[in-house]
Parts: structure tokens; C-alpha cells; sequence
């Protein structure tokens, strides 16, 4: 987190002015994973649950914003269809990054989001047969191995980095086809953020993950919207900040991911310092905009 850090720390929330998304007596879409045990998950009645699902009521709760619709959304989604307002918000362990924070291009070079938070951070880990555990110690240990991450993903890019070559990639559409190949035999392990595979451990009791494998840097999870919507970025900040350091972050955390060991769950939790760095940003050299 350090270097985004510091990256970001003479941003602003920009962006041409749009119209309040917030507000009592509003109905809220929000974007989260369906797929996502412990964070983002449908259910058979069509209900959603998770710590995504759960941190969006809360904010909206806390700032009278309105009454979350929530529906379910694909990694590769995210940043258009908030560019488009299919959703006002999406929640969806949507990691900050500098990228995703710059103004949109075409080229790729800017998502055009802004991001309120870290809710919660952690770093990339593996998730593997609970009878196969033994194999796996340590990041060398997955050379040669088949390993699925879904596309659109910061964990895809991690692997896809020189340093990972001898690792063997299975690129998938969502994190439910990584885990069914798991499950089946067809990949030796999923690999994403810790937080999102201790979820699939407490649903799958036949996975395991492997605590001593952690890589890569933190991945801070963001709620995310598009630009131009600063003052509603600024009330969510503001909300983050306070929740952060209630119980009744505690109590979210611990009720959607009972299976994160203790001092990885503290390791999660952001600091209103942190949240003020990260939240409603533009990029790297870019001036804030009021």
C-alpha cells in the first residue's frame, strides 16, 4: 500500500460534474460479485450476501444515501458499467489501483473510477485440495504447476509477471470456473487475494488454503464510482473513515470470513489515514480538481 501511498498523495476527486448519486428515498444499483463466497455471493432466493454486500448497506445507512438494488457483476465489467451507470457503485473486492484511478482512455491507460477506501486489504495467496496441502510451502512450489485466476483481475497480472513464468496459468471468466476446475482435478490451485479464498474455504470444506503463501502487494479494496461524482465520494470517504474504526467493522468482518486467522484479519483493516490517501483520486500527476 506504501507506494500507491505515495503515489496518490497530491490527487484529487475529479472529473466533470454529474448528478448526486446518493440520496434518501433513492434506490442505489450496486455491482457485486455472485460467485464469491465470504464476499460477494447469490443466493438460491436471489438474495445477496457477503463483506462486499454487507459494507455497501452499511455506508449507504450511515449517509441516509438511499436503498441498495444489488445485482451481480464480472471483473471485466466493473469499470464499464459504471462508466455507463448500469451501477451508481460497485463493491465487488475491486482493488485500488492507480491505473483505475486515472481519467479514461480508450488505450487503456485510465479507468475513470474513484475509489472510497480500503474496507479491507490483503495480499494474493493460493488455494488448494485440502488432501494435496502438503505440497505447497511456498511460491516456488507452484513452478511447472496449473494455476487458475480469473481475467481482469489484479491477481491475473500478478502472475502473468516474468518472475511467475515457470508458473503454468488458466485464465477464466469468474472465480466460480476456477474453483469447480479445482474441485474436479483439472488445475493444481486458484490463485487470487487471501480475504476471497478464505470465503471458498468456509464453503468448500474439501479446499484449503495455504497461509504461508502470501505475494505480491496489498490489494486495498475500493468502492468504486465513476467520476464526476465527487461530493458523493467525499460523503462515502467520510462514512469509510468512521466505520473503519467501529465494532461494527469487527463484527462484518468476522460474520463474512470467520475462517481469516486473526492477525491476517487485522492486517485487513484500514486506518482513517489510509482511507483519506486512497479515496477520491485521480492519478499520478494530476492536480485536484474542486
Amino acid at each position: 500500500m506504501a507506494a500507491l501511498l505515495a503515489l496518490t498523495a497530491l490527487t484529487g476527486c475529479g472529473g466533470e460534474a454529474k448528478k448526486p448519486l446518493l440520496g434518501e428515498g433513492k434506490q442505489v444499483r450496486v455491482g457485486v460479485k455472485s460467485d464469491q463466497p465470504g464476499t460477494g455471493l447469490e443466493l438460491h432466493s436471489g438474495e445477496f450476501v457477503g463483506l462486499d454486500v454487507t459494507v455497501a448497506r452499511e455506508l449507504l445507512e450511515r449517509v441516509n444515501g438511499g436503498t441498495p438494488f444489488f445485482d451481480g457483476v464480472l471483473s471485466k465489467n466493473r469499470a464499464p458499467f459504471l462508466r455507463n451507470e448500469t451501477f451508481a457503485l460497485v463493491v465487488a473486492t475491486y482493488s485500488i489501483t492507480e491505473q483505475r484511478m486515472r481519467p479514461f482512455k480508450e488505450n487503456g491507460e485510465g479507468e475513470g473510477l474513484d475509489f472510497v477506501g480500503p474496507y479491507a486489504s490483503g495480499q494474493q495467496g493460493v488455494l488448494v485440495r485440502a488432501d494435496d496441502r502438503d505440497r505447497f510451502r511456498s511460491t516456488g512450489d507452484l513452478d511447472g504447476k496449473l494455476v487458475c485466476v480469473w481475467r481482469s483481475t489484479t491477481s491475473a497480472s500478478e502472475l502473468n509477471k516474468p518472475s511467475y513464468s515457470k508458473v503454468r496459468l488458466s485464465e477464466q471468466e469468474d472465480a466460480g470456473t476456477c474453483v469447480k476446475e479445482l474441485k474436479e482435478g483439472r488445475v493444481d490451485a486458484v490463485s487470487t487475494d487471501q480475504l476471497i479464498l478464505y470465503g471458498f474455504m468456509e464453503a468448500e470444506p474439501t479446499l484449503a488454503v495455504v497461509p504461508e503463501i502470501a505475494f505480491g502487494a496489498a490489494n486495498d479494496y475500493g468502492v468504486a464510482l465513476a467520476k464526476g461524482h465527487r461530493k458523493d465520494c467525499e460523503i462515502l470517504r467520510e462514512a469509510m473513515k468512521k466505520y473503519a474504526v467501529s465494532n461494527e467493522w469487527d463484527r462484518d468482518f468476522q460474520n463474512n470470513l470467520p475462517k481469516v486467522p486473526l492477525d491476517t484479519r487485522n492486517e485487513a483493516r484500514p486506518t482513517a489515514s489510509e482511507i483519506d490517501a486512497l479515496s477520491c483520486r485521480d492519478g499520478v500527476g494530476n492536480a485536484a480538481v474542486n
